[in-house]
C-alpha cells in the first residue's frame, strides 16, 4: 500500500534527483528543478530539458524493466521513454527522460491524438522476447485494500461478478490476439516534446497484452456517465480510422471492451473510495457515479451505453 514519503525524505529525495537531473534547485536559472508529479509514492522533477522520476518505492519493476526500456527506445515516434537504464538513489529507482509537455486540461482535450497514437503503438509487430503487461492484477489488488462501508461493498459485489481470472482465482486463458500495449493509458500519459508531436509516457507496463486494454480507461468513465459521450466517440472514431486492432472496424466494440471496462471502472471505484477515505471527505460527484456503476455492475453488468 503507497504512504506518504515524510517531508523530509521529500526534500532529500527532491534534492537527489535534482542532481541526478545535473541542474539546481529553483533558482531561476537554466537548470533549476520544479515537482511535475508528486503522488502516490511517486515524485517527478523537471530539471532543465529532462524529467527526473522515482518510481514507486513498494512496486518491484523486475528485470523487465530494461526491456521495456529498450522497446520505447526503438518506437520513438511513439513513446518518449528513459534515455538510460534506471539508477539507483538510497533504494529508489530512478530513471531520466527528456520532458515534454503535459496535456493542459484548460485545452480541448486531445482525444483523437491520443487514439491515434495508441492504433500506432497497437500496429507496431511483437517483438520476441518482450515482456507481459501483466495489468489486470491492479484491480485485484485495490480491492483488497478496501475497509467497510456502503461503497465499498458497492465495489465489491461488482468485482465478485468479474472473470474468476482476473479475480487471481484462475489462469489468465489464452490472449485472442496479443500486441504491444501501454499498459496504463488515460491522458496524463501524453506529452508534447520539443518537436511538437505526442508522445506516450510511463513505460513501466509497456509490454506483450491484449489492446483492449488500453481503451479500457475511456471506456469505463463512458460506462459510469463521467466521459461525455461525444468525447467518448471522438476517441473512438479516430482509433478505428487509424486501424485500431482491439475493436472491430466497425458494429459493436463492447464485445472486446467489456471485460476490460468493467475491470477498469471497478479499479477506478476503489481508488476513489480510498482517495476519499484517506482525506476524511464525502465522495464528489464522479466518484459517486462510479460507485453507482458498480452497483449497477453488481446486478446487471456493463456495455455499451453509459448511465
Amino acid at each position: 500500500m503507497h504512504t506518504e514519503t515524510p517531508r523530509s525524505e521529500r526534500s532529500a529525495l527532491f534534492a537527489r534527483l535534482v542532481e541526478i537531473g545535473g541542474g539546481s534547485p529553483g533558482d531561476g536559472s537554466p537548470g533549476a528543478a520544479e515537482t511535475l508529479y508528486d503522488r502516490h509514492g511517486v515524485l517527478v522533477v523537471r530539471v532543465g530539458d529532462v524529467a527526473v522520476k522515482a518510481h514507486q518505492p513498494d512496486r518491484e519493476l523486475g528485470p523487465e524493466f530494461g526491456e521495456r526500456i529498450r522497446l520505447a527506445a526503438a518506437l520513438p515516434g511513439i513513446l518518449l521513454g528513459p534515455d538510460g537504464p534506471p539508477v539507483d538513489a538510497g533504494g529508489r529507482t530512478v530513471t531520466v527522460a527528456p520532458y515534454g509537455k503535459p496535456v493542459d486540461p484548460a485545452r480541448e482535450l486531445p482525444w483523437e491524438d491520443g487514439a491515434r497514437l495508441l492504433a500506432a503503438l497497437h500496429r507496431v509487430p511483437v517483438p520476441d522476447g518482450a515482456p507481459s503487461w501483466g495489468r489486470p492484477e491492479r484491480v485485484a489488488r485495490l480491492v483488497g485494500r478496501l475497509g467497510d462501508g456502503p461503497a465499498e461493498d458497492a465495489v465489491r459485489r461488482a468485482f465478485a461478478g468479474l472473470p474468476a481470472w482476473i479475480r487471481g482465482e484462475e489462469p489468465e486463458p489464452p490472449r485472442p490476439v496479443e500486441r504491444i500495449v501501454h499498459g496504463d493509458w488515460h491522458l496524463g500519459q501524453m506529452v508534447r516534446p520539443r518537436d511538437g508531436g505526442w508522445r506516450l509516457i510511463d513505460i513501466e507496463d509497456l509490454g506483450r497484452g491484449d489492446p483492449a486494454w488500453d481503451l479500457a480507461r475511456p471506456a469505463a468513465l463512458y460506462c459510469g456517465g463521467v466521459l461525455d459521450p461525444a468525447d467518448w466517440e471522438r476517441f473512438l472514431g479516430a482509433y478505428r480510422a487509424a486501424g485500431g486492432p482491439a475493436v472491430p472496424a466497425d458494429g459493436d466494440p463492447w464485445t472486446n471492451l467489456e471485460v476490460p471496462a468493467r475491470s477498469l471502472a471497478i479499479q477506478i471505484a476503489a481508488t476513489c473510495v480510498q482517495s476519499a477515505r484517506k482525506d476524511d471527505r464525502p465522495l464528489d460527484g464522479p466518484e459517486e457515479a462510479m460507485i453507482d456503476a458498480c452497483r449497477r455492475m453488481a446486478s446487471t453488468g456493463i456495455g455499451g451505453e453509459p448511465a
